[in-house]
């Protein structure tokens, strides 16, 4: 489990592809790998890995080709900036929100605008998952918590303060830059809840509007 919260900017030193996927070799710069062991995970721009292998100044992942196909992964080249977290204590300060690092879609930078002392970001909204977006509710981009400030038409907002682009990958960001997007674990979970049978199944949502309740109502 992840806060969203980026603890570090690192960089791709290496991509080996192979039969299952791909072994990355990530360059942590400012990250502290002190406490760091194999079998830990580390949110690479947003994807929970696990650490294979490492030294105090990089550690090395797998990906499998599922990641790959359903993520960023699959455009990244050595050299490319990656936010970095790792997973999260008991005692850690909660400052975003509950990221698993599982990716629910890819997104893509539309628009960036200056607006003041923040700067505006509009991003695409896959289909299948913009039910999950809310405004003023939280999103993760690339590994970052974000508040969603506004939707329209299949896309939504952002409105990210000089301090936020500084501190991660933000400041490579160009228009057509795609983005790993999770949306907020609580809403998937609320979805499962309200949509299963008494079997457990996934069941298509039931209304308790009827033509008499609307005729009621004055609807007709």
């Amino acid at each position: 489990m992840f806060t969203g919260i980026i603890e570090a900017v690192g960089t791709i030193k290496a991509i080996n592809i192979n039969a299952q996927g791909a072994r990355l070799v990530i360059a942590t710069n400012n990250l502290n790998m002190s406490d760091v062991k194999l079998g830990d995970s580390i949110a690479t721009n947003g994807i929970c890995l696990t650490v294979v292998d490492y030294d105090q100044n990089s550690y090395s992942v797998d990906v499998s080709n599922e990641t790959l196909n359903r993520t960023g992964f699959a455009s990244y080249d050595v050299g490319m900036a990656v936010n970095l977290e790792k997973a999260m204590l008991a005692s850690t300060r909660f400052g975003g929100h509950m990221v698993s690092g599982h990716v629910d879609g890819v997104s893509e930078i539309l628009s960036i605008t200056n607006n003041g002392n923040s700067i505006e970001y509009w991003l695409s909204m896959p289909g299948d998952i913009a039910h999950y977006i809310a405004e003023k509710g939280s999103v993760t981009i690339d590994g970052t918590s974000l508040t969603v400030n506004a939707l329209s038409d299949g896309k939504f907002r952002l409105t990210i303060v000089p301090h936020t682009v500084k501190e991660t990958v933000f400041a490579h960001y160009q228009v057509g830059t795609k983005v790993n997007l999770e949306v907020d674990l609580i809403a998937r979970y609320l979805e499962r809840l309200l949509t299963k049978d008494t079997t457990g199944y996934e069941v298509e949502p039931k209304s308790n509007v009827t033509e008499s309740l609307l005729k009621k109502a004055g609807f007709m």
